[in-house]
């Protein structure tokens, strides 16, 4: 903004006023606004949180009670075969057997395009569900949006050697090919 001085020169200084009832005190005050800043800020919207699986929707997706609602996981950094898709219905089954009744930790990565919320799911003895899926060829390493997760690309790599799941297949086609068609 552009003010005019009393000898004729323009400015183009900016002041805010502040009133004197509006300006806070002391480190409580401080304190309380950070505490709020901190409570409604996006990246906590997303947070770990531990629960158990009541849905399982395919290989890749489920559902686990949080906060007495259930909340749709995407499993980061994996594409299973899709439901219609060869090897989806045992994907999904295979995804149920591992979880489905059981409580499970996440390691929150956000939301998808879709609103669900990203995440490693963690089996209370460990287990890393997304690598083990992986591992035991049920789905692919999805690189496009898992770039550098040198663990997934190893144990594809395994399992594509090894001819395990969906890998016994000479010329499986990844989801995100089939869902174009």
């Amino acid at each position: 903004m552009h003010h005019r001085r009393t000898d004729g020169s323009i400015s183009s200084e900016v002041s805010l006023f502040v009133s004197p009832s509006f300006v806070w005190r002391g480190r409580t005050h401080v304190l309380s606004l950070c505490f709020l800043l901190f409570l409604f800020s996006p990246s906590r919207a997303v947070a770990d949180f531990s629960g158990p699986v009541v849905s399982v929707l395919d290989g890749d997706t489920l559902e686990v009670l949080h906060n007495q609602y259930p909340e749709r996981i995407r499993l980061s950094g994996i594409d299973c075969p899709e439901k219609g898709q060869a090897f989806g219905k045992r994907a999904k089954q295979v995804a149920s057997k591992l979880v489905f009744g059981k409580e499970v930790t996440l390691q929150t990565y956000g939301l998808d395009k879709y609103g669900r919320t990203l995440a490693d799911v963690l089996l209370l003895d460990g287990t890393n569900v997304n690598h083990t899926l992986v591992k035991d060829g049920w789905c692919w390493w999805y690189r496009k949006y898992a770039l550098g997760d040198m663990a997934l690309e190893e144990l594809e790599r395994e399992a594509r050697e090894g001819r395990k799941g969906l890998w016994a297949d000479p010329q499986p086609v990844p989801p995100w090919e089939w869902r174009k068609r």
